[in-house]
């Protein structure tokens, strides 16, 4: 009865513990970026990794494996031991959408969310080219379908989205031009491969403030004020009904781990990365909105971007299974 009783009690320290997030992990952790490095995911990973490293007393390493439009690093964690010691990072929303494609497995609900900054895409364009408005732009896509080469971090990317979009709304059609993450996408804009990008604005502000981008439009509803270089015009100026498009990015733990790990991260979300100076200054600097959240807060921020993104491959002609069959309905 004793011996009994003593399990009980252990049994209850130790949900106790599990509850109050008293992980402390034994080795380095690693996250995967999915991405190469310098892009929107890669930035605020590695900030939120420093300001987690101090409370975890644990190096937290960052690992670029980009490749798949992400699919690859990602499947890449979600296949490792569920120890939680290999996390993953990125958009969130393509967690959903990646097996509309084909490409990967994944549901949103499979991973523990863990949101700090939500970002816009910009429109902007290689200085070189002539376009001075967006509506100069358009008017050169309709007048040669299919021939202006739009650089973005590849199929289901922010920038894809984008313009896929504005490809919609205006009733023009593109070159799609795809690389392996937001920066080579920026950089192949900068050095005349592509005329122009719709990637993040995170990823194109320094590229903007030294006057090696010219930007036209923000893909937003509202203004976007960039330090060092003034307002961007939201795109709904120029086309009406255009739909809401945010991308929320953060850190993903698979489900699956111990439950003091997730529980752990939850305390540590709140208390750090929701009271992080550095981000919250990173987020004003960069053109992204300050948005820590997580569990299912978190969900509910991200799923109807899911919902939208999904309905919009589909009217693409991308979708390679029907919505309904991954739980996807409007």
């Amino acid at each position: 009865m004793k011996a009994l009783k003593f399990l009980v009690a252990a049994a209850s320290l130790a949900l106790a513990g599990a509850a109050h997030g008293q992980w402390k992990p034994s080795k380095p952790i690693t996250i995967i970026v999915p991405w190469s490095a310098g892009g929107a995911t890669d930035q605020v990973t590695r900030l939120a990794a420093a300001e987690l490293e101090p409370a975890l007393g644990q190096k937290i390493v960052v690992v670029n494996q980009p490749g798949g439009a992400g699919s690859i690093g990602t499947k890449n964690a979600m296949e490792a031991p569920k120890d939680g010691y290999t996390w993953t990072a990125g958009a969130a929303k393509q967690l959903g959408t990646y097996p509309l494609l084909g490409m990967l497995n994944s549901k949103v609900d499979d991973f523990h969310l863990y949101l700090s900054v939500t970002n816009v895409s910009i429109v902007s364009v290689n200085p070189n080219t002539p376009y001075q408005s967006l509506k100069q732009l358009l008017d050169d896509m309709k007048a040669r379908p299919g021939q202006v080469k739009v650089a973005t971090a590849g199929n289901t990317s922010s920038g894809h989205f984008a313009m896929e979009a504005i490809s919609k709304a205006a009733g023009v059609k593109y070159r799609h031009v795809t690389y392996d993450g937001g920066n080579p996408a920026v950089v192949a804009t900068v050095g005349g491969e592509c005329e122009l990008t719709t990637q993040l604005a995170v990823e194109q502000t320094e590229m903007i403030k030294g006057k090696r981008l010219r930007p036209l439009a923000v893909v937003a509803d509202q203004p976007l004020t960039i330090e060092g270089f003034g307002t961007i015009q939201p795109i709904t100026q120029m086309l009406a009904n255009f739909p809401r498009i945010t991308t929320a990015f953060g850190i993903f733990i698979p489900k699956g781990v111990p439950a003091e790990v997730a529980a752990t991260m939850e305390k540590l979300w709140t208390e750090r990365i929701a009271r992080s100076d550095k981000i919250r200054q990173y987020a004003q600097q960069k053109g992204a909105l300050f948005t820590p959240s997580s569990g299912k807060q978190a969900y509910d921020l991200v799923w109807p971007t899911v919902v939208e993104d999904a309905y919009m491959l589909q009217e693409a002609g991308m979708a390679k299974v029907p919505l309904e069959s991954i739980g996807i309905r409007r």
